[in-house]
């Protein structure tokens, strides 16, 4: 069999056009159907090249993706079939379906960040069979029809489900990879970049989405502004509302309001709306303080049951937290950087809204206990005591508040 030059069939495929006389469409249809699978073939060819040209891009000092970037293709594209040429090797189920042109580059891209975020959240490296267990699973719901989207979504779920497992601390609730930064540009407007956890970006989110919905124009014709300009008006509004918030005393104010949906069968984690899957662990630190609905819902999404909102640790109780503990009880963060914590969990252990049952975390100490190990109890003087984890204490000694520092709770006895 001889090899038709590339050229040749790109002349090939130039002349074509779609059928002339196809009055039912079908002729066109069926021609459509063959375009998307070269297309698939051409994703798949354009990956394995990449991949051979690796090391060559290496050695000139350049990378696959600039190299694909010089040759005409699109930044986005050049970083998929960058990222995906370096799992043709480990993936092999997902690359022969590529290659038979049943999946396009974008689901494929979709399979290996799963895994990868999947890789990330597992506590040991994942095993040739583990990880061939995961991409079946992520390959399944490819080749039922799920979107790149869903794909993430089902290895987002996958991840959490084994962090839950494990007890380590995912990187999306992870505080210590936050960044906020913003640079003034030449034009003196301002470039704003961040990184932040699901928690915040869910409530960044709702509230952006809340207030950039589209409004008619004075003479009544549709909003001009695009998407992004809503998006910018809903951020300005914001800051007006802080401002005037900043002026009241809101040391009893709630949390941002979040909606956790909760599967009735228990089966996979709770989600929040706008971000996707939860730890226990995150869902256990929304609840201690901040206004929630939570939603049981069926297979379907369908709501069974609606719970009520709770506005936990009303402003009084709040008050008396603050008096009582001045700071954050772990780090001496400032009340206002403060949440307050339940030391006996509400919705676990049936833990009452009281002052003899919270005490003052700021965000990031407040992870710690509910990720690292840490546990709070109260003294018979009715102040908190850290239990620190055992790879800290292995006698794991009460410490005291950050304003008690000085104390010991076997002195205080004695």
């Amino acid at each position: 069999m001889s090899t038709i030059p590339l050229e040749e069939i790109l002349d090939l495929l130039i002349q074509k056009r779609p059928p002339a006389d196809d009055p039912t469409g079908q002729a066109t249809h069926t021609a459509l159907t063959t375009w998307l699978k070269i297309r698939n073939i051409a994703d798949h060819q354009i990956t394995t090249h990449t991949a051979t040209l690796t090391p060559t891009a290496n050695r000139a000092g350049t990378t696959p993706t600039r190299m694909l970037i010089t040759l005409g293709c699109p930044p986005a594209a050049a970083t998929r079939f960058a990222h995906n040429a370096t799992h043709l090797d480990t993936l092999c189920s997902t690359t022969g379906h590529a290659a038979d042109a049943r999946l396009p580059a974008e689901t494929v891209d979709a399979i290996t960040r799963g895994i990868t975020t999947i890789a990330r959240r597992c506590p040991t490296p994942l095993s040739d069979t583990t990880r061939r267990e995961y991409e079946t699973d992520l390959l399944t719901q490819a080749l039922s029809g799920a979107t790149p989207a869903e794909i993430r979504t089902r290895a987002h779920t996958i991840a959490t489900t084994l962090t839950d497992t494990t007890g380590a601390i995912p990187a999306c609730d992870d505080k210590n990879l936050d960044t906020l930064s913003h640079t003034i540009t030449d034009d003196r407007r301002i470039d704003l970049r961040a990184n932040i956890t699901q928690v915040v970006g869910e409530k960044l989110i709702a509230m952006i989405d809340e207030r950039a919905i589209p409004r008619p124009e004075p003479d009544g014709s549709p909003d001009r502004r695009t998407a992004d300009q809503r998006r910018v008006d809903a951020l300005e509004l914001l800051l007006d509302q802080a401002a005037l918030g900043a002026a009241t005393d809101t040391i009893g104010a709630p949390r941002t309001q979040i909606s956790l949906l909760i599967p009735a069968d228990g089966g996979d984690p709770a989600t929040m709306p706008w971000t996707g899957a939860i730890t226990h662990a995150t869902a256990r630190r929304l609840s201690c303080d901040g206004t929630i609905t939570e939603i049981i819902i069926d297979g379907d999404t369908v709501p069974l049951q609606m719970g009520r909102e709770r506005r936990l640790f009303p402003p009084h109780i709040r008050k008396a937290v603050t008096i009582r503990d001045h700071t954050c009880i772990a780090c001496g963060a400032p009340p206002s950087h403060c949440q307050v914590h339940h030391i006996e969990h509400w919705t676990e252990h049936d833990g009452e809204t009281s002052l003899d049952n919270g005490c003052l975390l700021c965000q990031r100490c407040h992870t710690r206990v509910h990720h690292h190990g840490w546990n709070i109890t109260l003294g018979h003087d009715r102040h908190p005591w850290l239990i620190p984890p055992t790879d800290i204490d292995p006698h794991q000694r009460p410490l005291p508040a950050h304003n008690r520092r000085t104390m010991t709770l076997d002195a205080l006895a004695a």
